[in-house]
């Protein structure tokens, strides 16, 4: 526990501190957030708004993970070292996006086929190698089992993990980028979520199969490790969000949005709870379908929309809402999923007893 409470702690410090000084470096050069001309006219006043502030959040938990463990003295694992390189892979991604977008100074970067091949790489890299690194009981950070609240008794072959892990982290990642609309939401959003998190490690671990060999026990590699990562990551949120709160003075951009998606699937992977992302990822995966319903309703009616516009946050802006009530109101759907997701997750447990 002591490793992370640390590890949040830092984390937010660190985001704190440093995101002010990556808006000055930032605004010194000139790197600023361009603005979609179709979208909400009232986002036109953001423009040149510093982003690429993911930049601080990965930074932040890489380092206060790791700091955490020269303070606890514990080792490393490899959980949350695959972890870490998804975040980092896609990070790199968005980072690139960003750059071509504002080098270019027009708000298309890389392309959608060229962004998805590319996280595709790297979750097919980090479900092959979490197949690997057994412990001394065997247990490899992803498992072989299709994982509802825990393992299934349904085991999948290879290629058809590395696929599911594909769509798991497609999925995560760009609904979290869609998401990234308006100030302050992703990351109050993604907060919730983290340190949900944080409460599923603590309990797998304390009712882990090496500490209760019970029927019941949880078969997770390295749960406490993963809790510490999630403190880490819900804290870098926390500190941007001081400073990425309405009006912002600096978005996350690509890098972070892609970064943190990935890190919300990874970490349900490893902690055996992919089902459950549907609630603790309620807000990402409700805009996420209002963009898939939008598309798909535009090509087959010839031109006809179910909403203003897609994502979903931008339709309510149309509609009036003003953008501190969307956000605000748009937290309590996501706080309501994570509450949901937990419920969930202990129900089982209880029903398994």
């Amino acid at each position: 526990m002591k490793g992370i409470v640390f590890a949040g702690a830092f984390s937010l410090l660190l985001s704190f501190i440093f995101t002010p000084v990556l808006i000055r470096a930032l605004s010194k050069r000139g790197f600023g957030q361009m603005i979609r001309d179709d979208g909400p006219k009232s986002h036109h006043v953001k423009r040149g708004t510093p982003t690429m502030g993911g930049i601080v959040l990965i930074f932040s938990t890489v380092v206060s993970y790791f700091a955490s463990h020269l303070v606890t003295g514990v080792g490393i694992t490899a959980s949350a070292m695959l972890v870490m390189g998804l975040i980092v892979g896609l990070g790199l991604i968005g980072l690139l996006d960003d750059w071509l977008k504002i080098s270019r100074k027009q708000s298309q970067g890389l392309t959608a086929k060229q962004k998805l091949f590319g996280q595709a790489i790297f979750a097919t890299a980090f479900a092959f190698a979490g197949l690997h690194f057994k412990d001394g009981s065997g247990l490899t950070p992803i498992s072989y089992y299709f994982s509802g609240v825990r393992d299934t008794s349904l085991k999948l072959g290879m290629v058809f993990v590395v696929i599911w892990v594909i769509f798991l982290v497609l999925g995560s990642s760009n609904g979290v980028n869609l998401t990234d609309g308006l100030d302050g939401l992703a990351s109050g959003a993604a907060i919730m979520t983290f340190f949900s998190f944080v409460v599923i490690g603590v309990w797998e671990f304390g009712q882990s199969c090496a500490v209760i060999n019970v029927p019941q026990c949880y078969n997770v590699r390295d749960p406490l490790d993963i809790a510490v990562l999630s403190a880490s990551l819900a804290g870098a949120c926390a500190g941007f969000l001081w400073w990425n709160a309405a009006p912002a003075k600096i978005f996350m951009g690509d890098v972070g949005s892609l970064a943190l998606g990935g890190a919300i699937s990874g970490i349900a992977i490893v902690l055996r709870v992919e089902a459950l992302l549907g609630a603790l990822g309620a807000l990402f995966v409700l805009i996420t379908l209002s963009v898939i319903i939008q598309t798909g309703y535009f090509k087959i009616s010839g031109g006809k929309r179910v909403f203003k516009m897609a994502p979903l946050q931008h339709h309510f802006e149309l509609m009036g809402w003003g953008e501190v009530t969307i956000v605000i109101r748009f937290w309590i759907l996501a706080g309501m999923g994570v509450a949901a997701g937990l419920g969930l997750f202990y129900g089982q447990w209880v029903v398994s007893q």
